[in-house]
C-alpha cells in the first residue's frame, strides 16, 4: 500500500522538477539583450538594444568557435530580432554555399537530426552540440539559414598555391582577392597564422585564404539580401572575420547596405577596455 501511495507523489515531484526546468529555460531565453556601445561607451539594455540593431540589414555576431557562451549570445541576438516585425535570415560561416539544399531541408523539417548532424560535420569541424540550439531554433521558427562559405577544395588550393592558381570557374564572383588589407588586419592575420602553427606554409597564401572567406561571405550575404529585400540577416562567423576589418570591409566596398558588428564579451580580449568603434559597434555583455 505504501508503494502505491508513493507513486502519485513521485510523479508529481518529477513533473514539478520538469516544470521548474522549463521555467528556468524560458527565463533564460527571455533575458534582455545587453549591449555595450563602443561609440558612446554606454550600456544599452532590452528594447533599446534591439532598436539599435533594427536599422541594420546585416548584423554580424562574432564567436570563438569552442565557447558555448558565445553561441548562447548569438542565439540571444537571433531571438531578439526574430521577435520584431522584420523577418530574419541566418548567415553561416559554418556551411558552404554548395550545402544550401541541406540547410533548406533542415529548416523545412525534412531532415532528422541524425542525418543533418552528418551534413553539419561534413561542413564544420567543431562539435554539433556547440551549435545545436541555434539550428534547432531556426528549424522550429522556420528561419532561413544561408551557407556563405566556399568549398574546402578552394580554400586548400589558395592556402597552398595562392589565389592566382584558381580557374575562372573556381573564382566565380571572387574577383581579384589579394592580401592588400589594412596594417591592423594584416597583423591580426599574422597572429592567427602563428597561432595555428602552419609550418612552412607561405603567409601571403594563408592571408589570401582568409580573404577568400571574408570575400565569399560578403558576396553571398549581399546576394541573399538583394534577393530578399524585406529581410535582416544575422551573420554568424568567427570574431576575426566578423570584425570591421574582415567581412564588413568587404561589404562596404561592394554595397551601401548597412552592417552592424557585435562581438561577444571575452575577458581580456573583447571587452570595453580593449575595443573601439574601429573594431565593432557593440559588445554583447553577459
Amino acid at each position: 500500500m505504501t508503494i502505491f501511495r508513493r507513486k502519485p507523489i513521485m510523479v508529481l515531484l518529477a513533473f514539478s522538477i520538469l516544470l521548474l526546468a522549463a521555467t528556468c529555460r524560458e527565463t533564460k531565453q527571455a533575458a534582455p539583450l545587453n549591449l555595450f556601445d563602443l561609440q558612446t561607451r554606454q550600456s544599452i539594455v532590452g528594447m533599446q538594444a534591439v532598436d539599435a540593431l533594427k536599422s541594420a540589414r546585416l548584423v554580424l555576431v562574432g564567436e570563438h568557435h569552442t565557447d558555448p557562451s558565445h553561441h548562447e549570445a548569438q542565439l540571444q541576438v537571433i531571438r531578439a530580432l526574430n521577435a520584431q516585425p522584420v523577418p530574419v535570415s541566418i548567415g553561416l560561416e559554418m556551411f558552404r554555399k554548395d550545402s544550401q539544399a541541406a540547410l533548406d531541408q533542415w529548416v523545412a523539417g525534412e531532415l532528422d537530426e541524425t542525418a543533418f548532424e552528418k551534413i553539419y560535420l561534413d561542413n564544420w569541424n567543431f562539435p554539433w552540440p556547440l551549435y545545436r540550439s541555434i539550428f534547432v531554433y531556426a528549424r522550429d521558427k522556420r528561419i532561413p539559414m544561408v551557407g556563405l562559405n566556399v568549398s574546402r577544395d578552394i580554400t586548400r588550393q589558395v592556402a597552398q598555391q595562392g589565389f592566382a592558381s584558381l580557374s575562372n570557374q573556381q573564382r566565380g564572383e571572387l574577383a581579384g582577392v589579394t592580401c592588400n588589407v589594412t596594417r591592423e588586419y594584416r597583423d591580426f592575420i599574422r597572429s592567427a597564422f602563428g597561432a595555428h602553427g602552419h609550418g612552412n606554409m607561405d603567409f601571403i597564401r594563408f592571408c589570401e585564404a582568409q580573404l577568400v572567406w571574408d570575400t565569399a561571405m560578403a558576396i553571398n550575404s549581399l546576394n541573399h539580401l538583394e534577393q530578399h529585400p524585406d529581410r535582416v540577416m544575422v551573420l554568424l562567423a568567427g570574431s576575426g572575420h566578423a570584425r570591421k576589418m574582415g567581412i564588413p570591409y568587404q561589404i562596404k566596398s561592394r554595397s551601401p547596405i548597412p552592417a552592424t558588428v557585435l562581438l561577444p564579451h571575452t575577458p581580456d580580449i573583447f571587452e570595453p577596455a580593449t575595443l573601439t568603434g574601429a573594431d565593432a559597434d557593440f559588445i554583447i555583455m553577459p
